[in-house]
């Protein structure tokens, strides 16, 4: 990078953080610290929602998920607005009208001690394990632009974090993400506009779109049906997206406790319910327009050269191996070959490339599908503008993972320290060891990062693979907890414990595509806890 793109790149985050210690004034107490004294207005919601969601992951990564793999990745979202006004109905209201800290106080008072501690230790280990992953993406940055080891970047941000939400808690998480979207969604318009600049003079707009398409690439709409028969293994599909996604966000944003905490934070219950709303409308079409740069940037290469592999760091580490002759003899295959536009060829020599990378980096993974788009940007958009895209990604990375760690923290606190440890804190006690809880999750989360490095997945696919395998239980206690009264919580603790196994085992087995893991450990979770009552009832009795 230029020394113009680091000057708006260190200006740009040293505003944010100045920015949001001054609006982080709060009470020094649980109510302050967790939930913003409850006084946020429902776009300051919204936009707390949103950059909850939106982490460094979506930016990084879903544009190069578009560019390997289509537009078809946003039909995942296609059951959020319902999952939205389910959650305003039946979630939201109660949650609010109990003034809970968390959403598993809930279930003790539904069920008993245990299930809410089953629940709420599910929620840690999952947001624990993907928010590390979230630590891992904006490193990815770091490594790339100083040559950095990516354990020593992981480091270096993850400690910025921990310093950055320690010091504020949810006020500073909710206001620095109300200016980290706006420059955000700027910073994403921006490059898509810039792609289609960069391409020849007689290319634009629809001239992209149309030669994305003909590659394949514009699949929005896919129905998961190949030889006359319904896939279930296909990740990404109208069903699985309507469905499977519908679940899957019924369970983040009425269970999650990251997602929980943010519509906490809302002065009232319409307002908490405005901000879910106008995030069921605005999620869908933002996501469609981070994902089209990436079916952008796969036109731009179609006249510009692409690199053989996108990772510039991991090449640097293979060439100091033996097998340098070996990739260096590829890469002028494919430099005479790409003028002759034979794309089966050149997917071949990017394999054979990979190939060799496992080789020369054994133990390492050669998917570079999450350098794509960063590659793109600092390789070909003009000074200045590469500091403020890079800026994007790393504000992206700084409220998604300080809700987290605020909401894990906040769990701990809540549902475990007060409970089992010291129920009798003072509020200034409180306070102090939220903090302290917050940087205990902040040190575990950058040692999940240190193995994030091999996961063989983009990582807005991870992310969501990790979560569907705890989150369609967490549901279904919940569902259970709602609408089916007669069920006491033995049978529910016990549906919960079998029906995580069976999820583990369905993954294990590949049986069916992750988004569906969502609707199966709901329901397994419902029929075990309705078979499992009577028998209770029964041996009790007795």
């Amino acid at each position: 990078m230029s020394n113009l793109d680091w000057i708006i790149l260190i200006a740009t985050l040293s505003g944010i953080i100045i920015y949001g210690m001054y609006k982080s004034r709060t009470t020094k107490n649980l109510d302050g610290y967790f939930l913003s004294n409850r006084s946020m207005p429902w776009y300051l919601v919204l936009l707390s929602i949103m950059g909850t969601q939106a982490s460094a992951i979506t930016f990084i990564s879903a544009p190069g998920q578009a560019y390997t793999d289509g537009m078809r990745f946003v039909q995942y979202y296609f059951g959020l607005p319902l999952a939205m006004i389910v959650i305003c109905i039946f979630f939201a209201p109660v949650f609010r009208k109990l003034k809970v800290y968390t959403a598993y106080e809930f279930l003790e008072n539904r069920f008993d001690v245990k299930t809410r501690t089953l629940t709420s230790g599910l929620f840690l280990l999952s947001r624990g394990l993907s928010t590390g992953i979230s630590i891992y993406a904006p490193s990815i940055i770091l490594s790339s632009l100083l040559g950095w080891n990516i354990y020593y970047t992981n480091l270096v941000m993850g400690g910025l974090l921990i310093i950055y939400t320690m010091s504020g808690g949810a006020k500073a998480v909710a206001y620095t993400q109300q200016l980290q979207l706006i420059i955000i969604i700027g910073g994403m318009f921006l490059a898509g506009y810039l792609v289609v600049r960069l391409m020849p003079a007689n290319i634009g707009f629809t001239d992209a779109l149309k030669l994305a398409g003909g590659q394949g690439k514009m699949n929005i709409i896919t129905t998961g049906v190949t030889n006359n028969h319904f896939d279930w293994k296909d990740k990404y599909n109208i069903w699985s997206g309507v469905i499977g996604g519908f679940f899957l966000a019924l369970s983040y944003f009425g269970t999650d406790q990251s997602q929980v905490g943010r519509y906490l934070t809302a002065k009232s219950d319409r307002e908490s319910k405005v901000g879910l709303l106008m995030n069921g409308l605005v999620k869908v079409p933002m996501q469609f327009l981070i994902l089209l740069v990436g079916v952008l940037v796969f036109s731009f290469y179609q006249y510009h050269k692409a690199p053989i592999y996108f990772d510039e760091s991991k090449i640097v580490a293979a060439k100091k191996t033996p097998y340098k002759d070996a990739l260096v003899e590829l890469e002028q295959k494919y430099t005479t070959d790409i003028a002759k536009q034979d794309v089966q060829k050149l997917n071949e020599l990017r394999t054979q490339y990979k190939t060799i990378l496992k080789k020369a980096l054994p133990g390492d993974d050669a998917n570079d599908t999450n350098y794509i788009f960063l590659r793109f940007v600092v390789d070909n958009l003009p000074k200045g503008l590469v500091g403020l895209l890079i800026a994007v990604i790393f504000l992206a990375a700084w409220g998604s993972i300080a809700a987290a760690l605020n909401s894990l923290a906040s769990c701990t606190v809540v549902d475990f320290h007060k409970k089992f440890i010291n129920k009798d804190c003072t509020e200034q006690k409180d306070y102090n060891i939220s903090r302290w809880y917050t940087f205990g999750w902040g040190v575990f989360c950058i040692i999940v990062a240190m193995f994030a490095y091999n996961l063989g997945n983009s990582l807005i696919e991870a992310v969501n693979i990790l979560g569907s395998l705890f989150y369609g239980v967490i549901l279904g206690i919940f569902l259970v907890a709602f609408w089916i009264k007669h069920v006491r919580g033995n049978a529910v603790f016990i549906a919960a414990v079998i029906s995580e196994i069976l999820i583990f085992l369905i993954y294990a087995l590949n049986i069916i595509s992750f988004l569906w893991l969502n609707v199966i450990g709901a329901f397994l979770v419902i029929v075990l806890s309705l078979l499992l009552q009577p028998i209770l009832s029964f041996s009790k009795k007795n």
